[in-house]
């Protein structure tokens, strides 16, 4: 049995609690950052059609895939780095003209889907960091089902009127329960190799949220 009063251990703890403070800081920053990118490619694309601009989303969606399939080359190092903010710039430039539909017609919306974003980042987060128990099992399906349900919406947007508030309502709880895993494994699994691919998933997490209530609010 350890000894718990052991200065050695008491030391071990220390640093481990340590590590993982620079760690979230680390993910934190990438997420700040990725964040300032997608608001400066919505500003840049407000005035873009919508085929560019869905173009500019696909391939933005495109990375995104090729970040969690391609190998390590794209979740480990500069080059990872380098591909979030451009996942972030293109996403945004997506984004721009509904960005500044809503902004023409009814800005409050936008902010009340930016509030409760954060809102929901913060509990969520918060209780994924505290939480005891183990969540690393839920990420992979959660993954794909985020997956799936990003895909059926992109195929009711293109053959129907608008996006459904159902499938909005969906994504906007699949990608809050996503948030609660990754912080849940930053705090029990994260070493500085998982700083990238942790803060995209929170980065993209986020903008589900916005866009599913920017959606559901718009009603």
């Amino acid at each position: 049995m350890s000894d718990m009063s052991n200065p050695g251990y008491a030391r071990s703890r220390t640093e481990a609690r340590a590590g993982t403070s620079t760690l979230l800081g680390q993910v934190m920053f990438l997420v700040a950052i990725a964040l300032g990118f997608l608001t400066a490619g919505a500003l840049i694309g407000q005035d873009l059609s919508q085929g560019t601009a869905l173009i500019c989303f696909l391939a933005g969606f495109g990375m995104l895939l090729a970040q969690a399939f391609a190998g390590e080359r794209f979740r480990v190092g500069t080059l990872a780095i380098v591909w979030l903010y451009a996942i972030a710039l293109l996403l945004g430039l997506g984004i721009g003209p509904t960005i500044n539909y809503f902004l023409e017609n009814d800005g409050s919306v936008i902010t009340q889907a930016a509030g409760c974003t954060g809102l929901i980042v913060l509990g969520m987060g918060a209780a994924g960091y505290a939480l005891d128990k183990d969540l690393s099992g839920w990420m992979r399906p959660l993954s794909f089902l985020i997956l799936g349900l990003v895909v059926v919406s992109f195929v009711l947007l293109i053959f129907s009127s608008g996006g459904n508030p159902i499938i909005s309502a969906a994504i906007a709880i699949v990608s809050a329960l996503l948030i609660l895993v990754d912080f849940n494994y930053l705090r029990k699994h994260g070493t500085s190799n998982d700083a990238i691919w942790l803060a995209t998933g929170i980065f993209v997490s986020i903008v589900n949220i916005f866009l599913s209530l920017l959606n559901i609010f718009d009603r």
